[in-house]
């Protein structure tokens, strides 16, 4: 069978969530909504909602979360061709509280899990020499040695054939065994991308610097030729070896749920990117997204389409 053509490829461990109805302690909490989670999944979803085609690399359990995110991948658009079963491993999973103000209580059951044995033997070259760009993050790289593999092979396999490459950092310092390795790590995989997506925390913790400009030039200098640095409620920076700005973020009635936000905000960027779109335009965005994120619930229920998404730029005028 012929692989179709891809706009983003992008690989990592999609995971069934279940995030609590009412608020409280975790271990208080009775009813739950279950839903479809994991940072690269969150970017496919949000960039297929806008109309670009997406597939996900991936393992997951033969079991029944698996077969859920089979069918929510599915019904996202997303292709699914590249996505192989486990019979020894489950799919991951994870449990979210409620707040009404900061950031929710996450847990992660997903040690040993199916995604975590992603391998060199799963590198399908012509899967990936179908797409135009890949979107990775940090994460794959903190779940297995085989996983962090995997994430240097294909960004250099990328780069070698002339695709793009954004990355993420998407840091989760409880997956790495100390910050020194997280941080190196991290900082050797930002050498292999075009586009790189920090927010401003990261940053700081990743170069020692502490402004955007400093922490943009720290990347400039080693490979990436864009770096959007994102500022939370205030916005974003960007820098490229020929422009830099702020861009001001958008006003948000109330803020349910920060989990997700700087996974649509990486659909802002990228998508606008791949429209051939100006820098600033695919920052601001970016930030109408990360806005619209904040606002609902789930993971990705806040990601638009685009009807949605000019609807909530052209109000916000």
């Amino acid at each position: 069978m012929e692989t179709k053509k891809l706009d983003v490829v992008t690989f990592g461990e999609p995971m069934a969530m279940f995030y609590a109805n009412d608020t409280g302690p975790l271990q208080e909490v009775q009813s739950f909504s279950k839903a479809m989670a994991g940072a690269e999944t969150n970017v496919a979803t949000g960039l297929s909602r806008l109309g670009h085609i997406t597939g996900l690399v991936t393992k997951l359990g033969k079991d029944n979360f698996g077969k859920f995110i089979e069918a929510s991948l599915k019904r996202e658009g997303i292709d699914t061709e590249s996505i192989s079963f486990s019979h020894d491993h489950s799919t991951g999973m994870l449990i979210k509280s409620k707040v009404t103000t900061g950031d929710p209580q996450v847990e992660y059951f997903r040690k040993n899990s199916a995604a975590s044995t992603l391998c060199l033997a799963d590198f399908n070259k012509s899967y990936f020499d179908a797409a135009k760009h890949m979107h990775v993050t940090s994460i794959s790289s903190a779940l297995s040695p085989s996983c962090h593999e995997f994430s240097l092979h294909a960004m250099d396999y990328m780069h070698r054939n002339g695709k793009t490459v954004s990355f993420d950092p998407n840091l989760r310092p409880a997956l790495w065994p100390d910050t020194q390795t997280m941080v190196d790590t991290i900082n050797q995989l930002a050498t292999r991308c075009d586009w790189f997506l920090p927010g401003i925390g990261e940053g700081k913790i990743l170069t020692g610097y502490t402004t955007p400009e400093d922490i943009a030039s720290f990347y400039l200098e080693r490979g990436p030729s864009i770096v959007v640095i994102k500022l939370g409620p205030e916005g974003a920076y960007y820098k490229s070896q020929h422009q830099e700005g702020y861009v001001s973020g958008f006003k948000v009635d109330k803020v349910i749920d920060t989990v997700g936000a700087g996974d649509g905000f990486a659909v802002g960027v990228i998508s606008a990117l791949l429209e051939n779109l100006p820098l600033e335009q695919a920052v601001r965005r970016a930030n109408a997204i990360g806005a619209l994120a904040v606002m609902s619930p789930g993971d990705m229920d806040g990601l638009p389409n685009r009807e949605m998404l000019e609807n909530f730029i052209n109000k916000a005028g």
